[in-house]
């Protein structure tokens, strides 16, 4: 009788004492390695070894990515040859006409100025100076005349413009293998731009001295209903979602998955920009795999300051109108002396209290808001997270270290998460961001592990999907720990 009471007391004993090793276990692992952490970012951080950390980390999505920003030039020359293109010797812009590039053909070797891409890579000088025009290559260490950061930048998509949108599908596959190769299991990317369907009537009502803001509502929804009854703007929709399933076919697997945001150009026409809106919100209900809806193009120039807080307010129409489409505005790209000082005052704001977005890109002016205190409050309890891009902060607009706004988001309590923007052009990666968030902000392991973790929380999932690259994000973590913590040096 007491053999019989007695085994199973011993069985669960034994479950209990291995359970709780293996509870030890694991929480040992996360201690190694937030001692190991701490050694690496100790001034002098140990950048190698730390950028060896991150590359292995897990680290769970990328919010802010720009599909054509993120292939590297070398590809996309790829693309211009097998689209049969060919790109000027002189200025490096891609030429598709047919009859011209025939002519160059009848030309000999010597004599041409528009060349393939196999005739531009062979020769390494001309080579070298696409590289710096399609991308930030070389653009501080070298003494050639250049445009402005921000100019050289935002110039590079013209070079390969032509060829972003070909082969989109080989594009995904390259992203995708990049991404798991740094340990990355989820982009939220903004893919292609949405159908316009431009209407100058609308636009010379709005431009008109005596239209009102009261007016724009009732504007907005004539418009509206002319765009929704205009075949061509049904079909742009329908060749939108076409093409996004066409590019997906075959991304999503187990280890990694990919969602798309149509886009809008914020610096064309109101009418323009108000038909790509109502497109991307239609969009993001039309195919599961769109799931949000975003605003692009430099925020400096002229057309995009004129215009701001008018698309803000066609955001806040359209959020009334579809309240469950998730937005993620570019808002705040702007630094002192770039606009006028009255221009750093209201983006961020009126991109969060009148549009209504979910998150913000960028986010750099926040401490010339008006009221900066307050719009970080609203931020903060409604939890709209800010997608920091440090690379491209640095190089477009020199925003870096102390003059970067992280920490003091940080510091009210305002959610942030680190992604790439166009690594690509800046020929980056998204380890690398967590390696500049790590040696120049103090931090430590716990915060850089819910960075990671918040890019899943933040993201515009289905549920089902959020918890499932949450799920996994535990256990390629546990692996990672027990990974790092095998190989410390001198562990205890």
């Amino acid at each position: 009788m007491s053999g019989t009471v007695t085994a199973p007391r011993i069985i669960a004993a034994a479950l209990a004492a291995a359970f709780a090793f293996g509870a030890q276990a694991k929480g040992g692992n996360e201690d190694i390695v937030k001692r190991h952490f701490a050694t690496l970012v100790a001034s002098p951080a140990k950048t190698a070894e730390l950028t060896m950390f991150m590359t292995m980390m897990p680290k769970g999505g990328d919010l802010h990515h720009h599909y054509s920003g993120a292939i590297y030039a070398e590809q996309y020359l790829e693309w211009v040859d097998r689209q049969g293109y060919c790109v000027s010797k002189t200025n490096f812009r891609i030429t598709s006409d047919k009859a011209a590039i025939e002519a160059e053909r009848a030309k000999p070797n010597g004599l041409r100025t528009c060349v393939s891409g196999a005739d531009l890579v062979a020769d390494n000088d001309t080579y070298r100076k696409l590289l710096q025009k399609w991308s930030t290559l070389d653009f501080h260490n070298h003494s050639a005349d250049q445009a402005p950061p921000d100019q050289t930048f935002f110039d590079t998509f013209g070079y390969f413009g032509p060829v972003a949108s070909t082969n989109t599908n080989e594009g995904l596959r390259t992203l995708k293998t990049r991404a798991i190769a740094e340990n990355l299991s989820y982009i939220e990317t903004i893919f292609e731009l949405a159908p316009m369907t431009p209407d100058a009537a609308f636009d010379q009502l709005v431009a008109s001295p005596s239209f009102q803001p009261a007016q724009l509502d009732a504007a907005l929804a004539k418009f509206t209903a002319q765009l929704e009854a205009n075949p061509a703007f049904a079909r742009g929709i329908a060749d939108y979602v076409a093409n996004v399933e066409k590019s997906a076919a075959g991304i999503d697997d187990e280890r990694f998955t990919m969602r798309y945001q149509p886009y809008v150009l914020r610096f064309l026409s109101p009418s323009a920009v108000y038909s790509q809106m109502l497109a991307s919100f239609k969009l993001a209900q039309a195919n599961p795999l769109i799931v949000g809806v975003n605003i692009v193009g430099q925020e400096s120039l002229h057309v995009s300051m004129r215009d701001y807080s008018l698309h803000m307010q066609m955001f806040r129409f359209l959020k009334v109108k579809y309240p469950e489409v998730k937005t993620a505005l570019h808002a705040g790209e702007l630094r002192l002396g770039i606009v006028p000082p009255e221009g750093l005052t209201f983006h961020i704001a009126e991109a969060v209290n009148v549009a209504g977005a979910n998150r913000i890109g960028h986010g750099l002016d926040i401490a010339h808001e008006q009221d900066a205190l307050a719009v970080m409050k609203t931020m903060r309890e409604r939890r709209v997270p800010v997608e920091v891009n440090l690379t491209s902060n640095e190089f477009i607009l020199g925003v870096k270290h102390g003059e970067h706004p992280v920490e003091l988001y940080r510091r009210y309590g305002v959610p942030f998460v680190l992604s790439t923007d166009d690594a690509g052009v800046t020929r980056h990666s998204l380890s690398n961001e967590y390696v500049l968030f790590a040696t120049r902000y103090e931090t430590d392991y716990a915060e850089v592990k819910k960075l990671s973790y918040d890019s899943i929380r933040y993201a515009f999932l289905a549920e089902t999907d959020r918890k499932r690259l949450l799920k996994q994000l535990d256990e390629r973590f546990a692996r990672f720990e027990a990974q790092i913590a095998g190989a410390v040096p001198g562990k205890p």
